[in-house]
């Protein structure tokens, strides 16, 4: 009966209050999401600052085509106007315009008038020596040279994530490892003060052993500080405001080792080969202005006036414009030298980042090439170190063994385990880093 009660008052809250009697699934509180290095990539690409500014940058270079093709239509104008003079020149053409002449109009002083005037322009460009298709094509390279960057700061972006993933996992060992230190040097600290109590070991030797526990539990302070700034780090990669993240580096083993070994594919160089079209396009701009310019035009008006009886009348105009400059002071010339310098110094650029992604290249495929080797050396430096210190822990409580080469003993641990950690997480971040040089994805199925 207590329960019922209880039952009864509960359903009656729900029922008050609106809440819900049991959470639903998405009420529920969710586990905290891990993150596998793929998943940390393509997230990134969607919500990194970065990617956003070079979108946009897309988009004006776009807009930027859209703003120089438009000199390859009319250009149509309507406009209105009404005014009222007694100039002679002004009045005598209001008359002629409206139609309304006659012979008794004097010449000197028409009188009063006034005129609403109505006008349609169209104007057409037919030749200006190939300026306006060369701004074209300078536009088109800017957009193409636009899409390039884009996809070095995607490239760039996606290989910062991995390092900076990896940078956790190899935080995380570190805290592992210099937990397992702190826990090792406080078992032997024991061990240490029951063999003073006992009479067997110096108080020296005992405080020997405090003194490595201190250096210790510092160094594992430091490890978790560098385990939070990791963290962060790969948060603001991500474009995320959370203080909190977890990874999970056994699920996936991240990009694969390319076979590939050349830059053909970096957008750095393919980005600086379209600016050097796109000036050598300003060049052509440039030269443009040695040859004339060819316009046709036409409008239609019509005018009326209040000051004369049935004072209208409706006109048009169309033509052909040519003009040809024949001196402008060298300005021309000026110009085009200036276009060519600049089209000079890009490829200057152009070869000098060849130089730089080859660079970059060797010195990625060296780097992959040194962890590698240096995973397999510490690989076996851990598995000597890890039985050379059971066995030293054994002969320290046996009493066999001085402090000062057990603590060495711990030390050549700590240190074999963290150079394999670091040459674990740096073979990883290298074979991102070669994918990087090269031009290529971290994830092949994300082309």
């Amino acid at each position: 009966m207590l329960m019922l009660r209880y039952l009864l008052i509960l359903l009656l809250l729900c029922a008050a209050t609106g809440a819900p009697l049991l959470l639903s699934a998405d009420d529920r509180p969710s586990a905290e999401k891990q993150w596998t290095v793929r998943e940390a990539v393509q997230h990134a690409l969607t919500h990194n600052p970065d990617i956003g500014a070079a979108l946009e940058r897309i988009r004006a270079a776009d807009h930027d085509i859209e703003r120089v093709r438009a000199v390859l239509y009319p250009r149509l104008g309507v406009s209105a106007e009404y005014h009222r003079t007694d100039n002679p020149m002004y009045s005598f053409g209001n008359i002629l315009n409206q139609g309304v002449f006659n012979e008794t109009i004097n010449f000197n002083n028409p009188g009063t008038t006034d005129n609403l005037r109505a006008k349609a322009t169209v104007q057409y460009q037919l030749y200006n020596g190939g300026h306006d298709l060369a701004a074209i094509q300078a536009a088109d390279e800017r957009s193409k040279m636009s899409r390039y960057d884009h996809q070095a700061v995607r490239n760039r972006l996606e290989y910062e994530v991995v390092r900076a993933f990896y940078t956790i996992a190899q935080s995380e060992d570190t805290v592992k490892i210099m937990r397992s230190a702190v826990e090792a040097i406080q078992a032997s600290l024991q061990v240490g003060r029951a063999r003073f109590e006992e009479g067997s070991l110096l108080h020296e030797e005992v405080l020997n052993l405090e003194v490595q526990q201190a250096r210790t539990q510092e160094l594992y302070i430091r490890a978790e500080h560098g385990l939070k700034l990791a963290k962060h780090a790969f948060l603001s990669l991500l474009g995320l405001p959370e203080k909190t993240v977890s990874i999970d580096a056994t699920t996936e083993s991240g990009p694969e080792v390319p076979t590939q070994r050349h830059t053909h594919n970096r957008p750095e160089l393919a980005g600086i080969a379209a600016l050097v079209k796109a000036q050598e396009a300003h060049i052509r701009q440039a030269r443009a202005a040695f040859l004339p310019t060819a316009d046709a035009f036409g409008s239609v008006q019509t005018d009326k006036g209040t000051e004369l009886e049935k004072g209208s009348g409706n006109s048009w105009v169309a033509g052909v414009r040519l003009h040809y400059t024949l001196y402008e002071g060298r300005q021309v010339e000026a110009s085009v030298a200036r276009a060519e310098a600049q089209w000079r110094a890009v490829k200057e650029q152009q070869r000098k980042m060849e130089l730089d992604c080859n660079l970059e290249m060797e010195q990625a495929a060296l780097a992959l090439r040194q962890e590698e080797e240096r995973l397999k050396v510490t690989g076996a430096r851990v598995a000597a170190a890890t039985e050379s210190a059971r066995l030293a822990r054994l002969r320290f409580q046996e009493g066999t063994l001085l402090t000062a080469e057990l603590i060495d003993t711990e030390n050549r641990l700590t240190d074999a385990r963290l150079s394999h950690d670091q040459a674990t997480a740096a073979r990883k971040t290298a074979i991102a880093d070669l994918r990087r040089a090269i031009g290529l994805r971290q994830f092949d199925q994300e082309r």
